[in-house]
């Protein structure tokens, strides 16, 4: 192999193991029927390029009466394909060979049977006066059946040939050489392949000689139309089998392919690029926008709500102050607060201990009712509209999917994270402690009121006579009565104004709880629905790359 085709080969490399690489991401996201035929194009390059790469393959297809048979046998220099009136005359491929070595196991993957040996190498005529040249050989020529056959297996081996060979030959005749089946079903959608196609309209000599130039000015016209380029060797060329008319330039262009040995490459390329396009079409324009930090933030405020989060910083607000309570309220009716359950432990929530394993944990809180299902519902799919907006309909459809793949486990998932969570809400504020020793200071004054009281009480009933309880400069009550209120009208203050503290204080708490429950929900979130939608993302990634090192442009 020569260092051009050297070249060329670890380009269609490149080309090959990034179609693949497309094919296996678009698995499952993409329309099935554009991954079956990428999927065939790497089956025949494969097999393709496992066969002799020094052989091109040279396919000669035409309507019914085009005469394709005959010039096949002009090219060729004998009569080896049988032409007669009789309609259809070719039934199954013929080919002619060139350079014998190394054709066998090509032609058995074309399923040619009847093949004949023409010599060692394709003799070309390059005018009166020049020296013939011959090509190294290594050249098949295939004489195929009228892709218009009333015969279905014709046809069938037709279109199985045009997808196999590397170099069409388009045999037109004057009369249908604007045949709409021809244009629409096989030249159109092979237009990509215009540096291995040739446009030949035989029986030249049917027409008047003035009238070839502007009939082959028609034809060019509807090739170009049909998207081949209108030169190079697409250019149509005028050719008569009978008189020979054209035959060497004919002759030439096949020949010149034949020598550079790159037809087949540039064939499977050609089709290489075309399969990454089909794949690209079928993934839409465009790339999603990907996860900005706004959706992330309503997926979790969506999913927050979703959890009940409101209610537990509530219960935790009402479990501060009922903590606060027990510490600062008056101790004569502190005991009551015994009676009522703390509503943290009430939803099971920092009730386990530091050394059970958080994956099991569990609240008590009240199943999802169908108001915050949709809410989470609601979260997840706006968060995917968010990541795919711009992304065409296959991959939004493919990561609203990933955004969903969890939504089985995520009620779960997000009581765990709210039972995980540390509040830091079990230990007493320092105020506490203070409120706490006044209250008993005030407890101890109002005691020894009392028992004073009941002292002067007792020794009154028992008429033991006791100098009269001393009195305040300014208070009319003795200083027993006074210990007593002062007691009482400090314990209710303190009470009173604990209580004013506890309730600014929780609502403190209550924002802290819903701080840390929104970062216990953001995990959550992240690791069922944002990691499964990066993984998607990254998947889309990976497909554009691989399908514009697929179809990348030569420079």
């Amino acid at each position: 192999m020569n260092p051009r085709s050297r070249d060329q080969d670890v380009s269609l490399s490149d080309r090959i193991s990034g179609l693949a690489q497309a094919v296996e991401i678009a698995e499952g996201r993409l329309d099935a029927e554009v991954i079956r035929g990428a999927r065939e194009t790497l089956e025949r390059a494969a097999q393709r390029r496992a066969l002799s790469a020094d052989h091109t393959v040279v396919g000669f297809f035409g309507a019914t009466g085009s005469g394709k048979s005959s010039l096949f046998n002009a090219v060729v220099g004998q009569d080896l394909a049988r032409s007669a009136a009789r309609r259809p005359t070719t039934s199954a491929p013929l080919a002619a060979i060139w350079g014998d070595e190394g054709s066998q196991p090509l032609l058995d993957w074309l399923d040619v049977a009847d093949r004949r040996v023409v010599g060692p190498a394709l003799s070309t005529s390059t005018g009166r006066g020049r020296k013939a040249s011959t090509t190294s050989g290594g050249l098949v020529l295939l004489d195929l059946p009228d892709f218009d056959s009333v015969t279905r297996e014709h046809r069938q081996i037709v279109q199985r040939m045009v997808g196999l060979v590397d170099v069409v030959v388009w045999v037109v005749d004057p009369q249908k050489y604007a045949d709409a089946v021809l244009h629409q079903d096989f030249v159109q959608p092979l237009a990509r392949h215009g540096a291995v196609t040739m446009v030949v309209l035989n029986q030249a000599d049917r027409l008047d000689e003035r009238d070839v130039p502007s009939v082959l000015a028609s034809l060019t016209e509807l090739v170009a139309q049909d998207g081949l380029p209108a030169t190079g060797p697409s250019a149509p060329v005028a050719v008569s089998a009978l008189t020979g008319q054209g035959v060497p330039q004919l002759r030439d262009r096949i020949h010149a392919v034949a020598a550079q040995r790159a037809a087949a490459g540039q064939r499977l390329e050609a089709d290489v690029i075309h399969s990454a396009g089909e794949l690209a079409r079928a993934a839409g324009e465009g790339d999603p926008r990907g996860i900005t930090k706004d959706a992330s933030e309503r997926l979790t405020a969506g999913l927050a709500r979703a959890a009940g989060i409101d209610l537990v910083a509530d219960a935790a607000a009402r479990s501060y102050r009922l903590r606060a309570g027990r510490h600062t309220g008056w101790i004569a009716t502190r005991w009551l607060t015994r009676l009522r359950k703390d509503p943290l432990k009430r939803l099971h929530i920092e009730s386990h201990d530091k050394h059970s394993d958080p994956g099991v944990h569990r609240t008590s809180l009240p199943p999802m009712n169908a108001s915050q299902k949709a809410a989470a519902d609601s979260a997840v799919r706006g968060f995917a509209d968010d990541v795919s907006q711009g992304a065409g309909e296959p991959w939004r459809r493919s990561i609203r999917g990933a955004a969903r793949s969890n939504e089985q486990r995520l009620p779960d998932a997000l009581d765990q994270a709210v039972a995980r969570t540390k509040f830091s809400a079990r230990g007493a504020s320092w105020w506490w402690i203070v409120f706490d020793v006044l209250q008993w200071l005030a407890m101890l004054v109002t005691v020894l009121g009392l028992l004073w009281l009941l002292g002067l009480f007792l020794a009154e009933y028992f008429q033991i006579p006791l100098p009269p309880p001393p009195t305040v400069e300014g208070f009319p009550l003795p200083v027993p009565t006074l210990m007593v209120l002062a007691g009482v009208v400090l314990a209710l203050f303190l009470a009173l104004t604990g209580a004013v503290i506890a309730s600014l204080a929780s609502r403190v708490r209550a924002s802290r709880v819903r701080r840390r429950l929104q970062r216990s929900v953001r995990t959550t979130a992240e690791e069922t629905v944002q990691a499964p939608v990066e993984h998607e993302l990254e998947a889309h990634r990976e497909f554009t790359g691989a399908v514009a090192r697929a179809a990348l442009t030569r420079r």
